[in-house]
Formats: structure tokens, sequence, C-alpha cells
């Protein structure tokens, strides 16, 4: 990603595109849990620049997990296809490790697990 600073007219101008992507993550669900990856806490970073190009930091519940490649092509696939979504750039990390303190309360609604907790 470019060093450059996003100024505070384009961080407005973005903010209906960043609101889409959200929602195209959201479209995401993990294959083993019924959650999406997004309300998982898997979606670490998410920047856009002024060319709409997008660059998401994410993770997998666990390093090992055997469908890495198909939810990461499916995040691609989804980001892609958001109307005014010029590319799509992916960072798989495990640094910090994903832990059940990262779901949204919708997840953990979603789960039957108290928000609160």
């Amino acid at each position: 990603m470019s060093d450059n600073v996003l100024t505070p007219e384009d961080v407005k101008a973005l903010a209906p595109l960043y609101d889409d992507v959200i929602l195209a993550l959201k479209q995401v669900y993990d294959p083993e849990i019924p959650v999406n990856i997004y309300d998982l806490g898997l979606i670490y970073e998410l920047n856009i620049n002024p060319a709409h190009e997008v660059f998401i930091k994410m993770t997998f519940t666990a390093p090992n997990c055997p469908m890495a490649d198909e939810v990461i092509a499916e995040v691609q696939h989804s980001v892609e296809n958001t109307p005014g979504v010029a590319d799509c750039h992916i960072e798989l990390t495990f640094d910090p490790v994903w832990d059940q303190s990262m779901l949204s309360d919708e997840a953990r609604v979603a789960l039957g697990w108290d928000p609160e907790l």
C-alpha cells in the first residue's frame, strides 16, 4: 500500500465504499462456524486508497484451517465484485493469534453466547 495519507475529503469520499466492502465481507462465512468473517474478528485491517484499491489484513481462527485458500478466494471475489472497487489485495497473518475476544457482539449472539462476556 502506498504511504499516501488520506485527506479528510478522501475519507469522506471513500466512506460509502468502505461500508460496501464491509457488507461484502459479511457475506463470507467461516466454513466451520456459522458466523461471517467480519463479525468473527478475522479482518485485522481494512484500508482503501483513493484509487479504490482495497487492502485487507486477515487471519483465521486456526493457522491450519483446511479451507483457508477457499475462504481467501471468496473474500477476493466478494470484495472485487463490490461496485467501485478497482482491486483487492489480501495479506494473511497470524500475529496476533485470533481468540474469542475478537468476536463482535453480533457473533456472540449468533453463537448463543452472552455478548457481555
